[in-house]
């Protein structure tokens, strides 16, 4: 299978930015500069040609993302100097069908229906954003978005695409972008003594395990293999949600083929488990709310005790961890970043936030599937992936193109780790169907 590039343009703002403007980077969004993101939408039939105005379009909206980097004078810290310099625009062919791609490609080749450089020294004529449009023989588009998580988290790039498709149907764009970063700025009276304080200071000085070859699978349970997982488990945690059960049993089976390879079963595992906290808010910040706004706390357990409770005390734990979280314990994470800078004001640099543990990320909640160029038609699947992840590995909870309470889940592990786990028999008793392994 053979991805060609044939064609790199850059797509520019429909409306001249006002000169001088600029955007500054927030608390979180500093934490999240060692990252990007990828995220690969599929679709039967789309024109490139025609996609392309409507780029330009929706940009308009969105001068952060045409702008360039660049550090302030005052304090070192990041901004955007939006200068409407463009996004970059590939166009790629493929010599395969788009079902035979999502039948045989693995993970490694869907990365490749991306493009990215990495942030050089000097980031001014750098771009932030990339998009890549990629035709597939017979029909069939693939629409590759990669940014900085510096800019974006998986929400906020989302609905950057979906503000692009609302464009080129001529409809309002439903969640328009919200500016506003000193929405989530350290407080005149910080608290730094919290769990989720203290874990990110431990986070800080983690170091990652030794290096071992990672790979990738895609798993999607359908609504009845999800509805069997939340009823095996409702006598012991009958409120689990469908993140709760399918992150316990894929922590719990990453644990068992650890098991398999002589770790001790009374030592501590820790699984890091990621949420967006938009709608969590005593003040909920705005779907639209434009750039980073997740959190990431710790919950762990031993071998012994995940193996002797099953999937159900796994679900039950993790569901406590998360109705116990609080907004105060958003807020003391960034206190705790503000607390970090130095005696000009610049922020310390960043370090990896997934990992070095094994992380889990909850993006149940993302609008990837109403991502629609054309009315009514869906995307046949969206998958997306974070760069510079190092440590245990990295699930991602995503939604599903099925309607009800069906799931997609990525999987990156220890390759030796990923092969146990996708022959585990409590993984294949719910009938999942398997992508971009490569293998299966």
């Amino acid at each position: 299978m053979m991805i060609k590039v044939q064609a790199m343009t850059t797509a520019v703002s429909g409306t001249p930015v006002r000169p001088g403007k600029t955007y500054e980077m927030s608390v979180l969004d500093h934490l999240m500069a060692a990252h990007h993101l990828r995220i690969v939408f599929y679709y039967r039939s789309e024109d490139m040609r025609k996609l392309r105005d409507s780029l330009t379009e929706a940009l308009s909206y969105y001068p952060p993302v045409t702008g360039r980097l660049e550090r302030r004078k005052e304090d070192g810290n990041w901004e955007v100097k939006c200068n409407d310099a463009g996004v970059r625009v590939l166009e790629a062919k493929l010599d395969v069908s788009l079902d035979e791609w999502l039948r045989s490609a693995r993970a490694e080749e869907e990365i490749d229906l991306t493009y990215w450089e990495e942030m050089p020294e000097n980031p001014y004529i750098w771009s932030p954003f990339y998009v890549q449009m990629n035709e597939f023989e017979g029909g069939g588009l693939a629409i590759g978005l990669t940014c900085t998580h510096m800019q974006a988290d998986p929400t906020c790039a989302t609905l950057l695409v979906k503000a692009w498709s609302d464009m080129h149907r001529q409809s309002s764009i439903v969640h328009p972008p919200f500016f506003h970063p000193p929405g989530l700025r350290g407080r005149i009276n910080p608290n730094t003594d919290t769990k989720s304080s203290k874990y990110y200071a431990a986070k800080s000085k983690a170091r990652p395990p030794p290096h071992a070859k990672m790979s990738t699978a895609t798993l999607k349970f359908s609504d009845a293999a999800v509805k069997k997982c939340l009823s095996d488990v409702h006598t012991r945690c009958s409120d689990a949600t469908p993140f709760d059960v399918l992150s316990a049993l894929l922590w719990s089976r990453v644990v068992a083929a650890k098991a398999s390879m002589n770790m001790d079963g009374e030592a501590q595992t820790a699984l890091s488990i990621c949420i967006d906290f938009r709608k969590l808010m005593h003040a909920a910040l705005p779907h639209g709310y434009y750039g980073n706004a997740l959190h990431f706390s710790s919950v762990s357990s031993t071998m012994a005790e995940m193996e002797e409770g099953g999937v159900g005390f796994v679900a039950e734990i993790i569901h406590h961890h998360l109705s116990g979280l609080d907004e105060e314990e958003y807020w003391s994470a960034i206190d705790w970043v503000e607390s970090q800078k130095d005696m000009e004001g610049k922020f310390a640099p960043p370090f990896r936030m997934y990992g070095p543990e094994l992380t889990c990320a909850n993006m149940e909640h993302l609008p990837a599937y109403d991502v629609m160029f054309d009315k009514d038609v869906k995307p046949v699947h969206v998958a997306y992936h974070v760069g510079n992840v190092e440590g245990e590995g990295l699930i991602l909870v995503l939604p599903s193109p099925e309607e009800g309470l069906g799931r997609t889940v990525s999987v990156t592990l220890p390759v030796e780790q990923l092969e146990k786990v996708l022959s585990d028999n409590a993984i294949l008793r719910l009938e999942p169907t398997v992508l971009f392994s490569g293998k299966w």
